[in-house]
C-alpha cells in the first residue's frame, strides 16, 4: 500500500482522534479535528455504532497513519513484536517508537513524523556520526541522533525545538538544543508512551 498523500485532518476526523499530524497547527488550537469534531462527508455527524472488527481496524489505522507505516511495514512490525518475549501489543508499540524517523521527532527536531521522515531520506540526520537516510531504522539505546551541521540552521527545525518548551521532551531521550543532537537513551516502557491507540485491540485483530 503505498502511504497516503491526501488531507491529514481528515484521518484525524474519522478516526475522531488527535493524531499528531499537523504539528504546530493542532498546538495553536487550529486543528480541523478542534473546530469540526466529527467525521468529513455529508453524513459525518451521524456518529454509527461500530462493530468489533470496525473498533479494531480503527485502531490498527491510527497506529498505521499516527507512526506513518504501511500494511506491509505494520504486518512486519506485528510479527516481530509476537516473537518477542512479554506482551504483544505493548511490544509492537515500544517497537515502532524505536524507528529513526520517529526518534527525530521526540527528540523535537521535526514538529510532525512526516517532516522527521521527509529530514532523513533527504539526508539531514546523522546515526553515530554517519549519515543514515532509512527512516525505518530501529535506533538501538545509546546511538546519538543529530542534525548534520549544515541543517542545524534550516528554520523548520529551529522552529521545531523552540516548540519542545511548550510540548515538553519524552523522558527516554537526552537532547542538547544548541548542539542539535540527543542520546536515545533507552527503549520505553508502554506506559510511558501516550498515544490515543488501545493496542490490545490490534493483536485482536491479526490473531483472528
Amino acid at each position: 500500500m503505498a502511504r497516503y498523500r491526501g488531507p491529514v485532518e481528515k484521518i484525524e476526523r474519522r478516526l475522531d482522534a488527535d493524531l499528531g499530524l499537523k504539528g504546530e497547527r493542532r498546538l495553536s488550537g487550529k486543528s480541523a479535528l478542534e473546530k469540526r469534531p466529527f467525521a468529513p462527508g455529508q453524513h459525518g455527524q451521524r456518529r454509527a455504532k461500530i462493530s468489533e472488527y470496525g473498533l479494531q481496524l480503527r485502531e490498527k489505522q491510527k497506529a498505521k497513519f499516527m507512526y506513518g507505516v504501511s500494511e506491509k511495514q505494520f504486518r512486519k512490525y506485528f510479527k516481530e513484536a509476537a516473537r518477542r518475549e512479554g506482551n504483544t501489543g505493548a511490544n509492537l508499540i515500544t517497537l515502532i517508537e524505536q524507528r529513526l524517523d520517529n526518534v527525530v521527532f521526540r527528540m523535537g527536531f521535526a514538529t510532525t513524523r512526516a517532516n522527521a521522515r521527509q529530514f532523513t531520506t533527504h539526508g539531514h540526520v546523522l546515526v553515530d556520526g554517519k549519515k543514515v537516510n532509512i527512516p525505518s531504522y530501529l535506533v538501538k539505546p545509546g546511538q546519538k541522533i543529530e542534525i548534520k551541521e549544515k541543517s542545524k540552521t534550516n528554520p523548520q527545525i529551529v522552529r521545531a525545538l523552540e516548540l519542545t518548551n511548550q510540548t515538553g521532551m519524552v523522558d527516554w531521550v537526552n537532547v542538547d538544543k544548541d548542539k542539535v543532537f540527543g542520546i536515545f537513551t533507552r527503549i520505553p516502557a508502554r506506559e510511558e508512551v501516550v498515544i490515543p491507540v488501545e493496542e490490545r485491540l490490534i493483536v485482536e485483530l491479526y490473531s483472528k
